[in-house]
């Protein structure tokens, strides 16, 4: 399954207040990039995912945000760098892109 469209365009009009973005489709999803730097990912299901580092990856998981995992087969749970964003955040672009600059400053 891919990514569409209709999700890619919803994405990339939340985050258009942080300006020129990028993105690459890779493995049935799509990766947004500023300034070449990889800041949240789009699954094909429209779930977006904001990368964690440093104290912002502190400040998501103290407030409990959905972390992505994935099993590997016959062992345990990887835990990948990527949060879910939050539901107030897909209906507010100022909050997403709030969040999406708190992400780049520690990914920078």
């Amino acid at each position: 399954m891919s990514v569409s469209a209709a999700n890619i365009a919803f994405a990339l009009e939340l985050f258009e207040g942080l300006g020129a973005l990028t993105h690459r489709r890779m493995m049935g999803g799509l990766c947004l990039y500023r300034d070449g730097v990889i800041f949240a990912l789009l699954h094909s299901d429209g779930s977006l995912w904001l990368k964690g580092a440093g104290a912002f990856a502190g400040r998501i998981t103290a407030e409990g945000w959905d972390r992505w995992t994935y099993a590997r087969p016959g062992g345990k749970p990887v835990a990948m760098p990527y949060w879910r964003l939050p539901h107030a955040a897909l209906d507010d672009p100022a909050l997403a892109c709030d969040l999406a600059r708190e992400a780049l400053r520690e990914l920078g």
